[in-house]
């Protein structure tokens, strides 16, 4: 008998290679990055964790030495504590209040600011956009100052109106809007204009519902900001009636003794609305950092 050579492989075929024993292919059922980012996300979860767990704590065991890494039994004696003081549903809604206007009027001025900036040109436009971008390298240490001399010319000092005005519009808020609406064809606008419509209607009725990421970053980002403020409510508010919850907070920390389980309980309290905005805006948030940073 003689042997049939095997005929030759085809042009654009792979020749098939014999399995070889003991050697598997295999593939994560996740992303190999995974395996770097899993660790740091714990990391950076680990003050969380403690402070949710510190918070059902006794204070005996929050102050032992060295720290207690568990607590011995649910102690809800700071969320009584907390919820128990009559003034901290106050500052609780003082703080949603002031956060919500703030949201709301950036979101309102931030999108007129940002389309004129984007869409409309006039005389010292550039100039203009420079000059409020370089407000944003002013530190706030420098014109606390001067805005307190406003607010009381203002009569709105130790009132909530002292810690609105402020915050009405941010330069932030007008650049980003402002990047993603450079980012949108100009041809759903014309076409809007040709059907007769005006620039304010453009905006209402084309513009906005498309710029839903970038108005998601903003009010995120702008809730985080003035509901985590403690500096400028402590330079203007007196009156603990007019406190927000991050000043409402520091009262718990006496001179010489601190309820720390209190404390724990009022951050974990205040921290729950910070989360639950991120984690239901959080897909919108990413998609408008990657589309609203690559056009300038």
């Amino acid at each position: 008998m003689t042997a049939t050579a095997a005929p030759p492989a085809r042009a654009g075929e792979r020749a098939a290679s014999p399995a070889q024993p003991g050697r598997r292919r295999g593939r994560l059922p996740f992303s190999a990055w995974h395996l770097l980012l899993a660790p740091m996300a714990l990391l950076f979860a680990l003050p969380l964790l403690w402070l949710l767990v510190s918070s059902v704590m006794s204070d005996a065991e929050i102050n032992r030495f060295p720290p207690a890494l568990w607590p011995s039994g649910i102690h809800l004696d700071g969320y009584r504590f907390v919820l128990g003081d009559a003034m901290f549903p106050r500052w609780f809604a003082n703080s949603f209040l002031v956060s919500v206007v703030a949201v709301v009027s950036n979101l309102l001025l931030g999108s007129l600011g940002g389309y004129a900036f984007a869409r409309m040109r006039f005389a010292g436009s550039r100039a203009l956009l420079v000059l409020m971008l370089a407000t944003m390298a002013i530190p706030f240490q420098l014109t606390m100052i001067p805005t307190f001399l406003v607010m009381k010319r203002l009569g709105l000092i130790d009132t909530l109106g002292a810690l609105i005005v402020p915050s009405l519009v941010t330069p932030f808020a007008v650049f980003l809007l402002r990047q993603f609406f450079l980012s949108l064809p100009r041809e759903l606008e014309e076409a809007a204009w040709i059907d007769g419509c005006s620039r304010l209607r453009v905006l209402l009725r084309i513009v906005l519902p498309l710029s839903r990421p970038a108005l998601s970053t903003v009010a995120v980002l702008t809730f985080l900001t003035t509901w985590n403020d403690l500096t400028w409510p402590l330079i203007a508010i007196n009156h603990d009636a007019q406190y927000t919850l991050q000043l409402g907070l520091t009262t718990f920390q006496g001179q010489h003794h601190t309820r720390w389980s209190a404390v724990m309980a009022g951050n974990v309290i205040t921290v729950l609305p910070v989360l639950l905005a991120f984690l239901f805006a959080q897909k919108t948030f990413i998609q408008s950092i990657t589309s609203s940073g690559l056009k300038g």
